[in-house]
């Protein structure tokens, strides 16, 4: 038996530490937590303090019984889950179960899974931190309260099935708010005007945009207003006024936290959030790296800070210089202002070894893998280096007296642009915008006169990105509740994604409504981020757990029991489908089930005919002329197959695009690597491709 016994969550992060540690050490994983509330009770004494009714979760005998065996053979042990609430309650409960003392010195944390971050933890054990626990408890709880008293009353009212979390409510309603001022919108006409300039000597045109007059801008409203401006610069000069040059210093961004990791994942590459955590936490816990074994190529992944450490921005800053050059290299290491709300607990998420770049280890990694480790590398390499330089000019032209303004910009050193840009949501770019060089009083040929019509956009619905971007801003959830937030209400069928965009269905919108009018604080962004904050307050020690779960509970005990009187029965009418029932001749409709949508017979319980919704992709199969149906895994990831399956094998995860094939008529598929996109003739053989339009 060893000597020192090591228990971690996962078997790959067991795997990793392994490799780190002597035979005096045994590794073993939990496999997540070990015990929890029951899923058949509220588990929870409402009239004794709020004391959780904690069971060992079924299917964990086993392993419980072999790190019972373990622990009881070691001279000592040592509790290594993750470095935050979850991991530190998920010691406490293994601590629970074998009989460890509180204050024993047995928990060890440690931000990445490299060898001397483990062997320095090793050394240096602490007692489990309960205000952590007992955060972590206050919100199971909170949650658990919430789902377990709200749901039977939908249940009752609405349908059965149904469900309302409490931070995931809040989510919900935001995509619904968003929907409803989509639906309110009222477009507004604005127009603008642009002349397309050029130097009396010839060379590139450029672009002035209408600003108005020297001390008046002016907003052009409507045709009218336009007509008389264009009559106004009829045969009139244009003259150079006033010509400004600067330059422009551009500071990269912050090395990723979880939120912004998850933003712009999505935005680049398009992971959604919770496949993003996955192959996240798959870097953490440690990775096969041919010539070097099990390493975690990142830390910890579950943060709200942008702090470095300074070994890190030491290392950093030496490779920059090695690779890049003196130059890129900043004067004094650089720091980001963490947001108000940060915990700070854990550094940003960084690269462990910052010499070990993403293509000296492409061979080891996964396709999603190498990937999101090209981005959070590049990122962290990017923030600890210069800033990029742009020479910038500004030229106030005049036609008359009436004012247009040209600006334009060019890159005059690279800095961080070198290695990473930020994207955006808007998916504007910073491009090299140029205008030739200016003189005050130069006289210049227009070419053309460019005036459009435009009109006011309502706002976009949300993405992943932008949902998770709002969620952090206003303080709703934690780093480790981003993607499972999106992930519930989709699941629950209260939203779907069309391409990237999320909206609200017909079912989201109903129990939205009843949350809004009967339940308004559990859905208040300002209440939930309040709570949000006494939870810190739990965990910095400042706040009794069950004194903050007594304040909530007894006004929303009161408002349970006010909704539960005021809320008459609410049918929801199942959509009704063309597809006729084979066995009874009823119209089929459509219900939401655990895997999605499907068709069920609405003449239920006498008839319990059901069968899956066919979705036809238009496009005939191309090894047998069949019908091609878009269907779905049982995780809801989509893709093509023939409707004569299981006799014609053809199968694509690549979508079908309008186009045919100019070889041999087949349809063209839609391939996407990021933000590119290639049609590929789905023929198998055939070979043909070209680059297609992203949408």
């Amino acid at each position: 038996m060893a000597k020192n016994l090591v228990i971690v969550e996962s078997p790959v992060k067991a795997n990793t530490i392994g490799k780190f540690l002597g035979k005096d050490y045994k590794i073993i994983a939990s496999a997540g937590h070990v015990r929890d509330l029951p899923k058949s009770q509220i588990g929870v004494d409402l009239e004794s303090n709020f004391e959780p009714k904690y069971i060992t979760i079924r299917g964990k005998g086993d392993i419980i019984s072999k790190l019972k065996k373990e622990a009881k053979a070691a001279k000592n042990v040592f509790l290594a889950t993750d470095p935050d609430r979850e991991g530190e309650a998920i010691s406490w409960h293994l601590a629970h179960l074998l009989k460890i003392d509180e204050e024993d010195k047995c928990r060890i944390t440690f931000n990445e899974i490299t060898k001397n971050a483990v062997k320095n933890a090793i050394k240096a054990p602490r007692a489990i931190d309960m205000d952590l626990v007992n955060a972590q408890q206050a919100r199971r709880i909170l949650d658990r309260i919430v789902g377990y008293k709200i749901s039977p009353l939908l249940w009752r009212k609405v349908r059965k099935g149904l469900s309302a979390g409490r931070v995931q409510s809040v989510a919900a309603k935001l995509i619904c708010d968003r929907e409803e001022e989509i639906e309110n919108f009222e477009p507004e006409e604005y127009w603008s005007l642009i002349a397309s300039l050029q130097k009396k000597k010839g060379g590139k045109s450029f672009d002035a945009k209408f600003y108005g007059r020297a001390d008046e801008k002016i907003e052009l409203k409507n045709e009218t207003q336009v007509k008389e401006i264009l009559k106004k610069l009829k045969s009139k000069d244009y003259v150079v006024k006033k010509v400004k040059k600067g330059e422009k210093k551009k500071s990269p961004a912050p090395p990723f936290t979880t939120s912004t990791m998850q933003q712009e994942a999505s935005r680049k590459l398009g992971f959604a959030t919770r496949k993003t955590m996955i192959i996240a936490q798959q870097l953490y816990e440690g990775i096969e790296i041919k010539g070097h074994g099990a390493l975690g190529l990142v830390t910890y992944i579950r943060t709200d800070s942008t702090r470095i450490s300074d070994e890190a921005q030491q290392s950093s800053q030496k490779y920059i210089e090695e690779r890049y050059g003196k130059k890129y290299v900043p004067e004094k290491f650089r720091t980001f202002k963490n947001k108000s709300a940060s915990q700070d607990a854990h550094e940003a998420i960084r690269p462990t070894y910052v010499d070990m770049d993403p293509d000296s280890v492409r061979a080891s990694l996964t396709n999603d893998q190498y990937k999101l480790y090209k981005l959070i590398w590049s990122r962290f390499v990017a923030s600890q280096m210069s800033s990029a330089l742009y020479d910038t000019i500004s030229a106030d032209i005049f036609a008359g007296d009436l004012l247009f303004k040209a600006n334009g910009s060019k890159i005059k050193f690279q800095g961080f642009v070198a290695v990473y840009t930020e994207g955006k949501d808007d998916e504007a770019a910073d491009e090299d915008v140029t205008i030739p060089e200016l003189e005050e009083n130069e006289q210049l040929n227009l070419k053309k006169l460019e005036d459009k019509q435009h009109f006011t956009q309502p706002p976009a619905r949300y993405t992943e990105a932008t949902l998770v971007k709002t969620l952090e801003e206003e303080g709703i959830g934690r780093p480790s509740t981003y993607a499972p937030i999106i992930t519930t209400i989709m699941s629950r069928g209260y939203v779907e994604r069309e391409k990237k965009f999320l909206f609200p269905t017909e079912l989201g919108k109903i129990v939205n409504d009843i949350m809004k009018n009967h339940f308004e604080d559990i859905v208040d962004v300002k209440f939930t981020s309040e709570l949000e904050r006494k939870l810190d307050d739990v965990e910095e020690g400042s706040k009794v757990w069950a004194a903050l779960i007594g304040d909530f509970y007894g006004p929303f005990s009161m408002t349970l029991k006010e909704a539960e009187d005021k809320i008459g029965n609410i049918e929801i009418k199942d959509e009704e489908t063309d597809v006729i029932c084979e066995k009874c001749g009823r119209n089929m409709v459509i219900k939401m089930g655990r895997f999605g949508k499907f068709l069920a017979c609405p003449g239920f319980p006498e008839c319990r005919n059901t069968k899956a919704i066919v979705e036809e992709a238009g496009v005939s199969c191309p090894k047998c002329e069949g019908k091609v149906l878009v269907k779905k895994t049982r995780k809801g990831r989509r893709y093509l197959g023939c409707e004569n399956n299981p006799t014609c094998d053809f199968m694509t995860w690549n979508m079908a695009s309008e186009e045919k094939c100019a070889t041999c008529g087949s349809f063209m598929m839609k391939k996407r690597s990021g933000k590119k996109e290639t049609l590929i003739c789905s023929k198998e053989g055939c070979g043909y491709a070209k680059e297609g339009e992203m949408e």
